[in-house]
């Protein structure tokens, strides 16, 4: 019984192995849009396409984020400029994608631009302080993935969220792990309603790395910077004893974010999630 167990478990393995070892034809035929390339995630995923030999569109924030991927990356990489929170923005960077991609279409789109500041207690924090973080993680992914969802339904492409791990378990208050939860949401619910058109929808979601989200650094002057502007009852409420303890925590060894895998592209059978855990790899 147990022999049988052990049998069907290994062939099972097998099995997923080579259905994800199944890797497209055709790939530097197919145009892919990634938002947030500056640095960090994007701008490794889009040096990696492009490597591959794929057409690779990629929105950064930054005259000076766009200049130096362009320098590290081929001829065949064009950039934009593109503030995801901002509406006029993402019509302007959809536009550009469509005059670029034309009948072809948009095979892949990464929603990877997002932001993490301010992560304190939730009533350290203000109104505003959630409204920023959730128009770029959240309202961000939305508009833009609306905005390229006619070209990505044309090419019967792809669309890949960077959630994170603060989508499955809340890890701090604001409104990063907030975001993170709609970001999960949003790509089931768009996972449903595009499966009639052969377009798939799958979320990534990222542990703790050693990106600008993850600087210790800035997550401690920010902190210090909040704390400092409390009210006196508020303070004393907590305590210092307590934001001392809690800036300690913060001083933590982020992982080293390896190479992306880029299977979500490239692969003839993808995943509906890829977990990326401490230090690894997607899986």
């Amino acid at each position: 019984m147990w022999l049988l167990l052990i049998v069907l478990l290994g062939l099972v393995f097998l099995y997923r192995r080579y259905r994800y070892s199944q890797i497209l034809d055709n790939l530097t035929d197919k145009y892919v849009f990634i938002t947030g390339c500056d640095t960090g995630f994007g701008n490794l995923l889009a040096k990696q396409l492009d490597k591959r030999g794929m057409k690779v569109l990629a929105a950064c924030l930054t005259d000076h984020g766009a200049d130096a991927l362009k320098k590290e990356t081929s001829s065949r990489l064009q950039t934009v400029l593109l503030d995801v929170s901002s509406s006029q923005s993402v019509s302007a960077a959809a536009d550009w994608v469509k005059d670029i991609v034309r009948d072809k279409g948009l095979w892949g789109l990464v929603n990877n631009a997002g932001i993490g500041l301010p992560v304190a207690k939730n009533e350290w924090l203000t109104k505003d302080d959630f409204a920023n973080v959730l128009n770029v993680n959240l309202l961000g992914v939305i508009d833009v993935t609306l905005k390229m969802l006619p070209m990505i339904r044309r090419a019967r492409g792809r669309v890949v969220n960077v959630a994170s791990i603060a989508g499955r378990i809340t890890i701090c208050g604001g409104g990063y792990s907030i975001s993170k939860y709609g970001v999960e949401s949003f790509s089931d619910s768009l996972r449903y309603e595009l499966s009639r058109f052969g377009v798939n929808v799958c979320i990534i979601e990222p542990g703790y790395f050693k990106t600008l989200i993850c600087n210790s650094e800035l997550i401690l002057g920010k902190l210090r910077n909040i704390w400092e502007n409390l009210s006196e009852e508020i303070r004393t409420a907590y305590g210092q004893q307590y934001f001392e303890n809690l800036s300690a925590g913060e001083k933590r060894e982020s992982g080293v974010f390896r190479q992306p895998d880029n299977h979500f592209f490239s692969g003839s059978h993808w995943q509906v999630e890829y977990l990326c855990s401490w230090g690894s790899q997607e899986r």
